[in-house]
């Protein structure tokens, strides 16, 4: 089973699909023509989706702090 398909089932998603998936919150909430409960139930998972995206960069840039402090430790 793929690393991907196993994050997802455990009910996270990666970064490049929540990416993705909020780009189409987004264009539907603009499009409008939904009701206010559509908007606001987009809205929240909206929301939901941004969270998991800064989730991923914050870690990708502690990651890479580590690395690069790793690496000036070494010199």
């Amino acid at each position: 089973m793929s690393e991907k398909k196993s994050s997802e089932q455990a009910g996270e998603l990666s970064y490049e699909d929540a990416r993705e998936q909020l780009i189409e919150v987004v264009r539907t909430l603009e499009a409008g023509g939904t009701t206010l409960a559509e908007s606001l139930t987009l809205w929240e998972r909206g929301e939901e989706l941004a969270k998991i995206c800064q989730n991923a960069l914050d870690g990708a840039r502690a990651r890479l702090d580590a690395v690069l402090g790793a690496d000036q430790d070494d010199a």
